[in-house]
């Protein structure tokens, strides 16, 4: 992609400043006093609103809206960081809303944080560096990860949530406002706090709306019980599913996460 300048594209507004290496197609809005950075690469049809501060080295995919004062692509807020070339890479079609934070990654976090597509950042929300959100993700207002955090596809992060370092949240999970998350959230759970975080059971109604069959639901109903209000610890819950005859996807995709848990599960 050759890198163009303001004499070029007519959608670039007069007092934004645009590195001249920075590459940004013809088809992108970047609109007043936003801040484009050398190591910026965007896709097609960009939209920078007003006063958006983008730096890198990061990478953004096609048709992203980014509303004022979001910051993407700055340093990580790590003490250990020392200047080196890490990155942020972002899909496509996600709309990141106002005063944003999303933060590059760190040398021993792997280097990058990563954004999948189609997600709704909401304003006020913190991405720390190295975390890597998945697809289809929405983190309401003022959710704030920390680093190393993994947010699988189609899980929702509610309003105020503070989720620790290294936590996982599993796919199309849903977590209540202003609930502090220090172990993994379950896949297809329902987790909110009054004083401590507690899964409630089966996120029912957004697995209907992701057009989750009555069949799907129930073999996901049946391996809740087993694991949230049985008799049985974890390892036994999850042996008892591992002896059942035709095990789903979903069963088994819940299984592997807890299996994999360093953290703990929050039940």
């Amino acid at each position: 992609m050759t890198p163009v300048t303001k004499a070029q594209v007519s959608n670039i507004h007069e007092t934004a400043i645009v590195d001249a290496a920075a590459q940004v197609p013809a088809s992108c809005k970047i609109g007043p006093y936003c801040v484009v950075g050398p190591d910026v690469e965007m896709g097609e049809e960009c939209e920078l609103i007003s006063h958006v501060q983008l730096q890198g080295p990061t990478r953004l995919g096609a048709h992203n809206r980014i509303f004022p004062f979001a910051s993407v692509g700055l340093p990580p807020q790590d003490l250990k960081y020392k200047g080196e070339p890490t990155w942020l890479e972002i899909g496509d079609h996600n709309t990141i809303r106002e005063f944003v934070t999303l933060h590059r990654g760190t040398p021993g976090g792997g280097g990058v944080t990563r954004i999948g597509s189609h997600c709704l950042i909401m304003a006020y929300v913190h991405v720390a560096h190295d975390c890597e959100i998945g697809s289809h993700v929405i983190l309401a207002n003022a959710a704030t990860l920390a680093g190393h955090v993994t947010v699988e596809d189609y899980a929702m992060v509610g309003a105020l949530c503070p989720v620790h370092q290294y936590v996982r949240i599993g796919a199309y999970s849903y977590i209540g406002g202003g609930t502090t998350i220090t172990r993994d959230v379950l896949p297809f759970s329902k987790t909110s706090a009054a004083r401590e975080a507690k899964a409630y059971g089966v996120n029912a109604l957004g697995l209907e709306r992701r057009g989750f069959s009555p069949e799907r639901l129930k073999k996901i109903h049946h391996a809740y019980r087993l694991l949230l209000n049985s008799k049985l610890n974890t390892s036994q819950a999850i042996a008892k599913l591992r002896a059942e005859p035709d095990l789903s996807e979903d069963v088994e995709q819940l299984i592997r996460f807890v299996e994999a848990s360093e953290r703990g599960v929050i039940k």
